[in-house]
């Protein structure tokens, strides 16, 4: 038999698959307005690459807080 999983584990997990798809996408954002020599948005952009990463960071943190 299947081990149950909690709704709210369910929802973390795509929680951080979504954030880490929108920080992917930052990524090959950066390196197209790069190419373009955006500076500005190249600078807008890694800002929410980095926030993206932190907020991936304090998922996970109260994710494994969550299993003890």
């Amino acid at each position: 038999m299947a081990p149950k999983v909690a709704k709210k584990d369910i929802d973390r997990s795509a929680s951080l698959e979504n954030i880490a798809f929108v920080r992917q996408m930052l990524g090959e954002l950066h390196q197209v307005a790069e190419r373009e020599n955006a500076e500005m948005l190249c600078y807008l952009i890694e800002m929410a690459y980095v926030e993206a990463g932190d907020l991936q960071s304090r998922m996970r943190v109260r994710s494994v807080g969550h299993g003890n």
